[in-house]
């Protein structure tokens, strides 16, 4: 595992995301994460939900089902997945997404505005944990897991859609792209691909499995780039960033270096999926 160069929590977490608000949404829209390209043609918006699509199978979501959405962003997932009938609590640090997502009108999932590992959620109450590229964000990976096989149901899936660090990254690649994007994107580190599974086995899962979708997922930061050097165009983007109270700004570079990352195979990004197994299993 690569570990962040200085110490991050929860708070620091929470500013990040608060901080570039306006400008995440500009980037991603309502879905903060990757897009999954399935046959190549997708707009970014079908990808975002492709990879929505793509946890809701693995994770075994249907009607009726209880779900925590871990690091839910604005909420969007969850709500997709109420309107297919599960009901779903979403967990965030940031105040700012908080606040938009409990603005929207019409049914949704009950919103939480604090730190995965101090969730205070009932053991054992829901049929699936998933968390979409948040775990990233935890202090403590394992003790993030734990948190995941304590709240889920015996027979209950966990799926993570995670960003990894690549199983051999040179000296130039960590010192140059790894450290600097775990500290200007607030993560505590980047995992290798054999560290979930690990992880996941130990802590009492059954059958961890960790599925590389790299090449399906890497043109998200190209679209991104893009935008930002749209957004470059506009004068308040450049006030924000010549601004030194604005302790984020660097995050704008952070996107080249995780282009060049994934381009260069330092960075990875895997879909885990594992089970909590039935008392007769244990």
């Amino acid at each position: 595992m690569i570990t962040a160069p200085r110490a991050i929590d929860a708070v620091r977490v929470g500013h990040h995301y608060d901080e570039l608000d306006p400008f995440y949404r500009s980037l991603w829209g309502e879905h903060l994460h990757h897009g999954l390209w399935i046959n190549g043609r997708e707009t970014p918006e079908e990808a975002a939900l492709g990879l929505v699509e793509a946890v809701v199978a693995r994770a075994g979501i249907g009607p009726g089902s209880t779900v925590c959405d871990v690091g839910c962003g604005y909420g969007a997932t969850g709500r997709e997945l109420v309107r297919r009938g599960a009901r779903v609590v979403g967990i965030t640090v940031s105040e700012r997404q908080f606040a938009v997502a409990t603005a929207r009108p019409g049914p949704g999932p009950l919103f939480l505005l604090r730190d995965w590992l101090a969730n205070d959620l009932d053991d054992d109450g829901f049929d699936a944990v998933i968390a979409i590229e948040s775990m990233a964000h935890m202090v403590d990976i394992p003790a993030a897991l734990r948190e995941s096989f304590r709240v889920l149901r015996p027979g209950g899936r966990l799926v993570l859609c995670v960003w990894l660090a690549g199983p051999a990254p040179r000296p130039w690649q960590i010192r140059h792209l790894l450290l600097p994007i775990c500290e200007e994107g607030r993560l505590p580190g980047l995992p290798g691909p054999d560290d979930y599974p690990r992880w996941l086995a130990g802590i009492g899962f059954a059958s961890p499995v960790l599925e590389d979708v790299t090449d399906r997922v890497a043109r998200t930061w190209r679209i991104c780039a893009g935008r930002v050097g749209r957004a470059m165009l506009r004068p308040r983007s450049w006030g924000y960033l010549l601004d030194r109270r604005n302790s984020e700004r660097r995050f704008a570079v952070t996107v080249l270096r995780i282009l060049v990352a994934y381009g260069t195979g330092g960075m990875r990004y895997g879909i885990v999926t594992a089970r909590k197994p039935a008392p007769l299993e244990a």
